[in-house]
């Protein structure tokens, strides 16, 4: 079974207390975004494989740690996922950076796949997959089978705000695949919306409602 990593860092669950804030502006929230991506960066990434390197530093030589082999890709659901690849990168500058477009039919609130465009090594690194909202699931699901049939068996899904529903599903249909939110909420609404929640992630990060 899948691993749910709730990353309850009071720094995190500050900046994602003003985000959830009906007030809280597109820039502003763009900014929080970023922040929380890189410092929730550090928990998905906290069993890395690391390799040995000699060095030499000002003083001396010594046997320093470093990320081994072939590292990260980064790959956001398009669009709201796009809002958490900047603090990523931040942490990670050599990450590469694929993307999937899925978008949400309004009527069967099920995901419709529209764009795919990966790393062509993606097969040989960690994944990290990246939606704001893990609502129904549906999105993510469908996302980590395309990633899966390209070879990758290393992913981990990073979300800020999940339902329970969605965090059920994922788990049931990718037991090898391990969760990271900074909260879980509720209850999904009559139209799918997480509830407390913090609105559409896609229209608050780009400003489009």
């Amino acid at each position: 079974m899948s691993q749910l990593h709730v990353i309850n860092h009071p720094m995190v669950q500050h900046k994602l207390t003003i985000m959830r804030d009906k007030e809280t502006g597109s820039k502003d929230f763009r900014e929080l975004l970023k922040e929380i991506a890189m410092l929730m960066g550090y928990e998905v990434t906290r069993d890395i494989a690391l390799e040995d390197v000699c060095i030499e530093t000002p003083i001396c030589k010594m046997t320093a740690k470093r990320v081994s082999g072939r590292k990260l890709a980064i790959v956001p659901i398009l669009r709201a996922g796009l809002g958490l690849v900047d603090g990523l990168l931040t942490l990670v500058p050599v990450a590469k950076v694929g993307h999937i477009g899925l978008y949400r039919n309004e009527e069967t609130h099920k995901p419709v796949v529209y764009y795919c465009k990966l790393p062509e090594d993606i097969q040989g690194r960690m994944v990290i997959l990246t939606d704001p909202m893990l609502a129904t699931g549906g999105s993510a699901c469908d996302a980590i089978v395309m990633l899966k049939e390209r070879g990758c068996t290393n992913i981990r899904l990073m979300c800020l705000v999940a339902a329970p529903d969605g965090v059920a599903k994922v788990q049931a249909e990718h037991p090898d695949v391990d969760i990271y939110v900074a909260a879980v909420d509720d209850h999904l609404n009559e139209n799918a919306y997480i509830v407390p929640g913090l609105g559409d992630a896609g229209d608050r990060i780009f400003g489009t409602k």
